[in-house]
Order: structure tokens, then sequence, then C-alpha cells
């Protein structure tokens, strides 16, 4: 009997003990993946973490502060160029051929409507006028004999069929004058006087190409001239299908021309087209300039536009608190705490004069929207404090220590 309970109590210490190795071999292993979980965390967020000693954050001079709700224009993006109306613009040629005489004007002078540009000699505009006048010559002789002869048939000296003669050859000669007369007036020239025809600017604007030369032959339907007026420019945008439910006649629009600094310049919708303007299915908007502004454009310009769709209030931020990172966007959010460090080395003096308080931020991504007016609207992908500090200065400078190696995207 004792035997066996000595064998029993063995057994117990041993099942003990057993018990105690597995409890203790769970215990390690569980906290070797915690470390090993909280290692791969703290790894994951050092790649996301700066740090800025106090001196440095003095220096850059970092700035912080919340989101903010902003009335920021919706805006689509068109590309496109400038254009001048078809009745703002002439390709100047003449009816009838002839040796230039003499240009009277240079490429790039204003000139009004009305005005000489060159003259054509030309000698058929001689007999032209010789039509006329010899017409009018004999409208005066046959209206004198027309109004004798109705004097005779009335008093039945003579038969009507001379009168009657006598009127047909009167509306002859007044069809003959009235045709030399009209030739003479679309050549811009008088019943009489001088053989050189005037080449004359159907409106007012600025000289363009001159084709042709002193002592050439201007061929009919060659264009000689041309005049623009940009008094009435206005601008051709190219946008795509899926944004024409947005666009409507009356919009405002803001363009750039890049050859003019950038200078942003308004406009206004004032036409649509119904058909696509070509392969590349974009419809043609049209939009006035105010003519203050387009006095120095000049047609075919290319121009980047914003179409400005309505007015929203979002969530938005200075847009030097967006930076950029390979192909994702990101702002700084500064920690709460800060972390005192000091080296061994030193005395509490010592450490207290040459070690630092260190900043922390961390980079979140965001996913920028619209920008207006110099903010930029800002959705993140994982919620933040409502009271975070966002870095609205001095993110650029934080991405750049970041990475290390001084290259990074703005």
């Amino acid at each position: 009997m004792k035997n066996l309970i000595i064998n029993t109590i063995s057994n117990i210490k041993i099942k003990t003990t057993l018990l105690l190795l597995v409890s203790c071999l769970l215990f390690l292993t569980s906290c070797g993946e915690k470390k090993t979980e909280e290692a791969d965390y703290e790894e994951e967020k050092s790649e996301n973490e700066v740090a800025l000693t106090a001196v440095q954050f003095k220096t850059v001079g970092i700035e912080t502060g919340s989101v903010e709700n902003r009335n920021l224009n919706l805006v689509i993006k068109a590309n496109g160029y400038t254009a001048v109306p078809p009745q703002n613009m002439a390709n100047i040629s003449t009816l009838i051929g002839g040796t230039v005489k003499d240009i009277l004007v240079l490429e790039g002078t204003y000139v009004n409507k009305g005005k000489v540009l060159a003259t054509i000699q030309n000698l058929e505009v001689v007999e032209m006028q010789e039509d006329y006048n010899s017409a009018v010559a004999n409208i005066e002789y046959l209206q004198l004999e027309y109004n004798r002869q109705k004097t005779l048939s009335d008093e039945d000296v003579n038969p009507r069929k001379v009168l009657q003669e006598v009127k047909a050859k009167l509306a002859v000669e007044r069809a003959r004058a009235k045709s030399a007369k009209n030739k003479l007036q679309a050549l811009n020239m008088s019943t009489n006087g001088s053989n050189l025809v005037p080449i004359v600017s159907p409106i007012s604007g600025y000289v363009g190409k001159i084709s042709i030369a002193k002592g050439a032959f201007a061929e009919t339907g060659i264009t000689l001239f041309e005049v623009v007026d940009n008094s009435q420019m206005h601008l051709d945008l190219n946008v795509y299908e899926k944004d024409l439910g947005s666009i409507s006649v009356g919009q405002t629009i803001d363009f750039i021309l890049t050859n003019q600094g950038n200078k942003s310049i308004k406009g206004k919708i004032f036409g649509i087209n119904k058909s696509f303007s070509n392969e590349s299915k974009t419809v043609a908007v049209h939009a006035k300039i105010n003519p203050a502004d387009s006095k120095d454009l000049i047609s075919g310009m290319y121009v980047s536009a914003n179409i400005n769709i309505t007015n929203a209030t979002v969530p938005a931020l200075p847009k030097d608190a967006i930076v950029k990172n390979g192909d994702k966007y990101f702002v700084y959010i500064q920690e709460a705490q800060a972390t005192n460090k000091k080296t061994e080395a030193h005395s509490e003096e010592e450490a207290g004069e040459e070690g630092h308080n260190e900043v922390h931020f961390i980079a979140i991504e965001v996913i920028p929207g619209t920008t207006d007016l110099g903010y930029t609207e800002v959705k993140f992908v994982e919620e933040i404090p409502a009271d975070a500090k966002i870095v609205i200065k001095g993110a650029f400078y934080l991405l750049s220590a970041m990475k290390g190696d001084g290259e990074h995207e703005h």
C-alpha cells in the first residue's frame, strides 16, 4: 500500500512538471509572436515617420493647422485654342486680275475698314467706265426722245409703235449703265478717273500675311492679304463626352496662357457644338473673352482652362500641405508626445544643453480633389483624430527628410 501511494505521488509530480513546461513554451511562443508583430508594426510605422530636433523644427518654420471646410469651385479641365469668329477675319482677294502697282501697308499694321491696301492696274476697267458713261449719255438722249414721242403719240401725230421702240431702247441703256456701275462699285472704283483698281480692307484689324509683290500679276481667287480683328477673340475648348452633362451656356471659365507667365484670364461659355469634333470623341465648347483681356492674344494660342461647374463646401487644406511621394499623396500629422533623448557620456547639465527634444511626424495618405484659391480638397484614406495637428507649412521639407535621398516630388 505504501508503494502505491509513493508511485501515485511521483506520477502527479511528473504530470505537473510537464504541464509547467508546456505552459512556459506556449508563453514564450506567444511573446515571440507578439514581439515580431510589434517589430513589424514599428518597422512599418518608421517608414512613414520622420523626426526633427527642436532646432530643425524652428529653423524650417514648421506650421500646423487643421482641416477647414472651404467653399471651392468644382471644375472640369479642358484644353483648346484661341480663335477668331469668321466675321472677324478676312482673306482679301481681287475680282479682276492685274499687275500690282503699289502696296500701301506692312504686315502687323492696324488698318480701318475701307483702307486701301494695294492698287492693281487693269485696262478693262477703262472699258467699264466708257460703257457706263456712254450708257448715261444715251439715256439722256433717249429720255428726251421718249418725252417727244409720247407727246406726238398722245396727239395722234405719230404711230404708237415709234413710242414703244424708243421706250425699249431707253430701258436697254439704263440696264447697261446699271451693270457697268455695279461692276465698278464691286471693284471699289468710281465711274470716272484712274484705271487703278484699289484692294480695300472689308474690316478693321491687323494685317497678317501679304502674299503679293509689287510688279507681280495678281490673279482672281487668290488671297492677297489677311486681316484679323482680335477684339472678338474667343476660345474653342475640347470637352470629353463624359463631362458634357455638367456643362451649360453661361458658365464661367479660367484659362492660362503659358507664354504670358501663366496669367489667368476669365471667359464665359456662349455655345456648345452638337456634334463630335474628331476621332477623339470631344465636343467643341466656345467661350467669350473680355475684349480688354484679348487685345494681346492672337488666334491659335494653346490654352489650358478650368470650366467652373459649381461651388461646394468641402474639407480642404492649403495646397502646400499636400506632397506627392511616388504615385500617392500625403499630409503630415504632428504626434502628440515628444521624447527627450540624452547621451550617457555627458553630465546632466551637459545633456540639458546638448540633448534635444525630437518632434515626430507621421505621413498620412490622402486623395486630393479640386484646387481653388490656394486650397485643395482632401479625402483621408484612414480616419484621423479631430484635433490632429496637420503640417500646413514645411511638408515639402519633411518629405525630403523622410526619404533621406533628396529625391522628392511636390
